[in-house]
């Protein structure tokens, strides 16, 4: 066996064993970025989760009866009597 037929294959079994290694690192690496998408996606879920009840919370806070409520009690609002309501026209313009 000559020395050129040599070096190819040793040549070719070093690209075989660098191949390998690298189908072997990129499947490592592919394992590690899949945990943490699900890690990700776990967050992302406990947000979403979080969002929701938030704006449930929101929804019953913010109706009309409890809203109403809280004026009269806390700040003392009520509906105007029909003598302080002040009806102003105006004069002279023409609407389109």
């Amino acid at each position: 066996m000559s020395a050129r037929p040599l070096w190819i294959l040793i040549g070719l079994a070093l690209a075989v064993t660098l191949s390998a290694v690298a189908v072997v690192y990129t499947k490592y690496q592919t394992r590690i970025h899949f945990g943490q998408l699900q890690e990700l996606r776990a967050q992302r879920d406990a947000v979403d989760v979080e969002w929701n009840r938030l704006r449930l919370e929101e929804a019953a806070l913010s109706t009309h009866v409890r809203v109403e409520r809280k004026a009269r009690a806390q700040l003392g609002m009520f509906n105007p009597r029909f003598e302080d309501v002040l009806m102003i026209e105006e004069v002279g313009r023409a609407y389109p």
